[in-house]
């Protein structure tokens, strides 16, 4: 949405590595590299993405990300816990995002 609202071109499936580069977010590919490193628990390649957000994106930007990581992780994880289902205007408006990046193969254990 935030492509749409900026006039920016933005490519998901570089967030399920069906892409390289950056689809269009700037740092885009570094950013994804360090997400999954943090959700995967690897220690040794959150040492080198961490260094490299330091690096190109600088401190402040760092602590966002890592922020931004956290949060969706969390919300995600509490609302999947609890089974809050998608409202019907979020549920349309994120059907054509939900099944770009498939996200119907994440199934709640049942």
């Amino acid at each position: 949405m935030s492509g749409t609202t900026e006039g920016v071109e933005i490519d998901l499936s570089a967030i399920n590595g069906a892409l390289e580069g950056d689809g269009g977010i700037a740092h885009g590919a570094l950013l994804v590299a360090f997400s999954e490193a943090v959700m995967a628990g690897d220690e040794a390649a959150m040492a080198e993405k961490r260094r490299a957000v330091i690096e190109s994106l600088g401190p402040a930007a760092f602590v966002d990300t890592c922020a931004v990581i956290g949060s969706f992780n969390v919300v995600d994880r509490i609302a999947d816990a609890i089974g809050i289902p998608l409202d019907e205007v979020l549920e349309g408006m994120s059907q054509d995002v939900r099944d770009e990046l498939d996200l119907a193969r994440f199934t709640a254990a049942g």
